[in-house]
């Protein structure tokens, strides 16, 4: 907007009448026929790809729709889907050549490029004279070209109803939803089960139907096959793009940046046209505003954390209790045993970063994995596995409801559902925005643990609003309350924040009363409870506030109290260092992420404790060769199954004197 505005002032300086209401209708005219094409090879640079043949499909439909009015003299309606239908089908060449063959992008459309200007040439030789020396009587056709509804040009009431389409689509639509995926990672985009190969192709046909659109009211406007008709098209619209902020990497853009690059580099043209610059000049102007936005575009996307460390980073004061001396003495709470030594391993090395881990009635373990995918291990012995099913994102915490149905928080995309025909299903993505918000928090950014009530309501945790899943680090440098917990209402499919300031929340466990919740803080290793239900619905009180650290998820034990995994523990190092903001703000400043001081999450253990807050006991692997990190934990029939977010297996121990009978997942049952 601000390079617009620019572009604005500085005409308007520079040629008199550069804004008159003349000036700009013919601009806004001419405008919106461009849009067409960036609006087209804005879908492609969405879905990840490049259409270098633009400019070619351009000049080939004009032609098309020109000798179908002047020389067949058909009906516009017949020429209209004539010329869409065979843009389209330009189009699907370069689709089916790097959807389908995987053929590069680049090379592909530069090919493209050349053999359609060249088919174009030739048969523009033959058919330039005919269609200049006939005209068709057709009022529609003038209005198209420069006609007006309302004082409005026609060109830009049919511009704005097709990217009003496109904003829907990419913003309410789930094909738009396919693209952003696609172009935001094809492998997690494949895992979930998307046919990026088609969706990769329709982009394609999408851009050479939308360029076709332009080249109609073009054609319209002024009727002409030149043979110069598109020449440097394909780097006007490229660098419109890119300068209105669509992303040369895919997964990022949206219409109304397409609408602005377009506006800055219509202005732009046509304010150079109108100070007498030489069309060559012209062309080297924008071939350099492509290469440094391009530029920028590329080193922002590479060095765009350093930048965030730069700005964006607030650390905040944060007070821990201080460590009990006694924390090694033999009948200290958290004395250290080496207990998970011997911890059988299942899945080793079949499976990575299961970070939480269920199981169902019939005795099969669940777990995650970093590739999108939810995995299965079958009963008794866990040897054979399949993927159970795709989400795309990587899996927290899991809870199995009534009616079967895995429900599944996954980092970056919201909650999930896994039906039991193994469908999935987005339950939401978005809560409600924070009324006092400087930018938009509605969107969930890292749902991490859950638990399903009574009634069917589900609440889960939002570890943090401000960072993603791979930037916990910085979450934990700045010790600000960035969390929040979130309920999730099926009966009215209504999502709503019930707690904020919350400093990474995490694992989330019904209260034996069935009224509360108690919830884990990570950075403040603390433990407390909130009251959704009852007479006090509403209320927050603290059930441990100095643990030895750092709390990740809960689930219920056998005999009603409450297993809790410590993912790392606490140094006096770090706590240091949380109570001086100022210092660990010049760190994140001058130091790359990985010399920052940080949470150790090397080694960790497993603690029982019950609902007045009392460590009933502790299992520890103090030689961290089983369970480095450790982040959940289920007991099901009289065994501990542990799980770990950096780790290449799940473990198992024997539980003594524990229920036998006890299921995870209590009564439901996966077929």
């Amino acid at each position: 907007m601000a390079v617009l505005i620019f572009t604005i002032v500085f005409f308007s300086t520079q040629i008199e009448n550069f804004i008159s209401p003349a000036n700009l209708s013919d601009n806004f005219r001419q405008a919106s026929e461009l849009g067409f094409v960036v609006l087209g090879i804005s879908l492609v640079l969405i879905v990840g790809g490049i259409d270098l043949s633009v400019a070619s499909i351009f000049a080939l439909c004009n032609l098309l729709v020109l000798y179908c009015m002047h020389v067949w003299q058909l009906p516009l309606p017949a020429s209209i889907a004539i010329t869409l239908v065979f843009g389209g089908l330009l189009g699907a060449v370069n689709g089916i050549l790097i959807g389908y063959f995987r053929m590069r992008a680049f090379l592909t459309t530069m090919v493209t490029l050349i053999v359609f200007k060249s088919i174009h040439d030739l048969i523009n030789v033959k058919v330039a004279v005919p269609i200049s020396s006939n005209f068709p009587d057709s009022p529609m056709w003038d209005t198209m070209g420069y006609g007006s509804i309302l004082s409005v040009p026609t060109a830009v009431w049919a511009f704005g109803i097709v990217a009003l389409f496109c904003h829907i689509l990419l913003t309410r639509l789930r094909p738009g939803w396919w693209l952003l995926a696609v172009g935001g990672n094809r492998r997690s985009a494949y895992n979930i089960g998307l046919p990026v190969n088609r969706i990769v192709a329709l982009s394609y046909v999408a851009s050479g139907a939308l360029t076709s659109a332009s080249a109609i009211f073009y054609a319209a406007r002024l009727a002409s096959p030149g043979a110069d008709t598109g020449v440097g098209l394909e780097i006007t619209v490229l660098t419109a793009a890119i300068l209105g902020g669509i992303r040369l990497g895919g997964g990022k853009g949206s219409v109304m940046k397409a609408i602005l690059g377009t506006l800055i580099i219509l202005l732009l043209t046509n304010g150079l046209l109108r100070m007498a610059t030489s069309a060559g000049t012209a062309r080297i102007i924008l071939a350099t505003i492509l290469l440094l936005a391009a530029a920028l575009d590329i080193r922002w996307f590479k060095n765009r954390h350093k930048a965030v460390q730069e700005m964006y980073v607030s650390p905040a004061y944060l007070k821990l209790p201080e460590m009990p001396d006694d924390v090694a003495a033999p009948n200290a709470a958290f004395a250290p045993n080496d207990r998970l030594k011997n911890v059988e391993t299942i899945g080793l090395g079949m499976i990575e970063a299961p970070e939480d881990v269920i199981l169902d009635a019939d005795d099969n373990l669940y777990s995650g994995n970093r590739h999108g995918e939810i995995i299965r291990f079958f009963a008794p012995d866990y040897k054979r596995h399949e993927v159970y099913a795709r989400i795309g994102g990587q899996p927290l915490g899991m809870a199995f409801d009534a009616g079967y149905n895995l429900y599944v928080c996954v980092g970056g995309m919201g909650l999930y559902r896994v039906t039991a025909d193994r469908e999935v299903e987005l339950i939401t993505d978005e809560t409600n925005r924070s009324l006092l918000s400087v930018i938009d928090d509605s969107r969930l950014k890292l749902a991490d643990d859950l638990d399903i009530l009574p009634d069917g309501r589900i609440l889960f945790s939002e570890a943090t609003v401000r960072y993603e899943m791979h930037e916990w680090q910085t979450d934990a440098l700045e010790g600000r309350g960035n969390g929040r917990i979130i309920l999730y209402d099926p009966k009215h499919k209504k999502t709503t924040t019930v707690l904020r300031h919350l400093t990474f929340p995490n694992g989330i466990v019904l209260g034996s009363d069935g009224q509360s919740i108690l919830f884990a803080e990570s950075w403040k290793c603390s433990i407390k409870r909130y009251w959704f239900d009852g007479p006090k619905k509403g209320d927050v009180e603290m059930v441990i506030d100095n643990l030895l650290g750092y709390p990740d998820n809960i689930n219920v034990a056998s005999d009603g109290n409450f297993w809790l995994a410590i993912m790392g523990m606490r140094s006096q190092v770090f706590d240091l260092a949380m109570r001086k903001p100022g210092f660990r703000r010049r760190m994140a400043k001058q130091l790359p992420g990985d010399e920052w001081l940080a949470p150790n999450i090397n080694t960790g253990c497993i603690v029982k404790f019950n609902e007045a807050g009392e460590i009933l006991d502790v299992l520890w692997d103090m030689h961290g060769e089983n369970h480095p990190m450790i982040t959940s934990m289920r007991e099901h029939k009289g065994y501990l199954y542990i799980g770990g977010i950096y780790n290449n297996r799940i473990g198992r121990i024997k539980l003594d004197g524990a229920d036998e009978t006890f299921v995870s997942s209590g009564k439901y049952h996966v077929g």
